[in-house]
């Protein structure tokens, strides 16, 4: 059984590093022929012009992660805690699967809500010429990342072990004050791992995002249509011809994406590696 499940965890790996080797050598040739400084940095994403700066795109998408971690990890948190130390088991039992069911609904119906629904909603409230902005893509996905992180952080906070809230009330402290300096500081490491797949969900989601952020590649303001690195990915990559400009520097787009990613997982994994250490 040793060897079998170490013969798991080998293709889990090679898996990452297939995936990696592809994307260096799909990826890097139109990096050489944009060039990294206007590859990276440049404003101007223009197929027809064969200018393809993706500065928009990756601002947008650390905007829209940004605001999504913002929005949905206290109220996924806050949540974990009440399901996990305050709420009646009756209402526990009513409220886990909803938030299971939340984590079953398909991408494109979250998409297809949110633009039947939020876009003219917020069209009319902030009298925009269309909703489809920044700010729709961030409620959108504030509400996708909420199943992951609710559903890890009550399970972390639930393996606290009792004795250190028995310690901490025998000591004088209330419930709310034990469950967030006791509990939460006890459960940080599965809690820092549900932020980490609620950042993998929000970067990582296209069909969504291309119903209800408008798929133009501007500059990133709440209420301004704008495209992903993901959605950028999406809308182009069908129409592009096998070895064009275009398709390579979709392909480098791709890889732009997944070194965002796993700077991202590798900074998390550190911090938390510190404060165990600590």
């Amino acid at each position: 059984m040793q060897v079998f499940f170490t013969l798991c965890g080998l293709v889990a790996v090679g898996f990452v590093l297939l995936i990696t080797v592809y994307l260096v050598i799909s990826g890097i040739p139109a990096i050489r022929k944009i060039g990294l400084f206007d590859f990276l940095f440049g404003k101007t994403w223009a197929a027809g012009q064969d200018r393809y700066g993706i500065l928009p795109l990756i601002l947008t998408s650390v905007y829209g992660t940004a605001g999504a971690v913002v929005i949905g990890v206290p109220i996924g948190f806050f949540t974990a805690v009440f399901l996990a130390k305050v709420a009646p088991k009756r209402v526990a039992d009513i409220i886990r699967p909803v938030v299971s069911l939340l984590a079953g609904i398909p991408s494109v119906v979250y998409g297809l809500v949110g633009m039947c629904v939020l876009v003219p909603a917020l069209r009319e409230w902030l009298r925009l010429p269309a909703g489809d902005s920044l700010l729709a893509a961030i409620i959108v996905l504030s509400v996708m990342i909420l199943p992951s992180i609710i559903s890890l952080s009550e399970t972390a906070l639930e393996a606290v072990p009792k004795e250190y809230e028995e310690a901490s009330l025998a000591l004088g402290a209330t419930k709310l004050e034990t469950y967030f300096r006791v509990s939460a500081p006890a459960a940080k490491s599965g809690i820092a791992a549900a932020v980490v797949l609620g950042i993998g969900r929000a970067i990582g989601e296209a069909m969504a995002i291309m119903m209800v952020a408008g798929n133009v590649a501007n500059m990133p303001a709440l209420t301004r249509s704008v495209r992903f690195l993901t959605t950028g990915i999406s809308i182009e990559l069908n129409y592009s011809q096998d070895g064009s400009l275009q398709r390579q520097a979709l392909f480098s787009v791709g890889l732009v994406l997944f070194l965002f990613i796993m700077m991202i997982n590798a900074f998390l994994n550190l911090v938390l590696k510190r404060e165990r250490e600590n």
